[in-house]
């Protein structure tokens, strides 16, 4: 496990924008690369490029921060077969790791201990398609399940699955979450509150605080 390589876009120290544990000081490990290409992707950058690094190297970087909370993101980190044992690696360190997944690869294999992030792709994404349901089988308690919301049929898409897959039920969080700059964030709140949906209402705090630049 410890002769894993990954290919890095960037490792950076800044507070959880999103999800359960938002404005909680993080350490972010991006993974380079990604199979799908959604419309509204504010991550285009971490396609390509990025720097090749050993396991160690990466668990050396990760405790220079002395972080209690670990995010791998991507991109897809899943697209790299190495990001399962640095999951498992960052687990056994002690940190609470969390995986932000498209849902598009098999979460399977992915650490218990893991907080799996599981985006469920809308229409609006461009990438329904690619949605992978047998990964809601996989789903734990501990684990979150994502909704991009881009407009109002991708809010009644969403409605859909979540009754369909009883996923409030199976997932400790269901989240909601507004595509920046394409619905409006007080719409889709006034959506939630009229259906009385069992979601989490969120914004993307880093976008607000720095315009989503790299590194934060």
């Amino acid at each position: 496990m410890l002769d894993a390589t990954l290919r890095i876009s960037e490792i950076f120290f800044s507070l959880q924008g999103e999800g359960r544990f938002t404005g909680l000081p993080t350490v972010f490990v991006r993974l380079t690369g990604c199979p799908l290409r959604c419309t509204y992707c504010d991550s285009e950058y971490a396609f390509f490029g990025g720097k090749r690094q050993s396991l160690q190297e990466i668990l050396a970087t990760v405790a220079e921060f002395k972080p209690a909370y670990v995010c791998v993101t991507g991109g897809e980190p899943l697209a790299q077969p190495d990001c399962l044992p640095l999951l498992t690696a960052l687990c056994e360190r002690g940190y609470q790791v969390s995986l932000e997944t498209s849902g598009a690869l098999p979460v399977a294999e992915v650490d218990t201990r893991v907080c799996k992030v599981l985006d469920l792709k809308t229409p609006a994404s461009g990438e329904v398609a690619k949605n992978l349901y047998a990964n809601i089988d996989h789903l734990t308690r501990l684990d979150q399940v994502k909704f991009v919301i881009c407009d109002r049929q991708d809010y009644e898409w969403a409605r859909m699955q979540l009754d369909q897959y009883q996923l409030a039920s199976r997932a400790g969080d269901v989240l909601f979450s507004p595509s920046y700059g394409q619905v409006d964030e007080k719409q889709l709140a006034e959506w939630i509150l009229a259906d009385n949906l069992p979601v989490r209402f969120q914004l993307q705090m880093h976008k607000l605080l720095w315009n989503d630049a790299p590194g934060h």
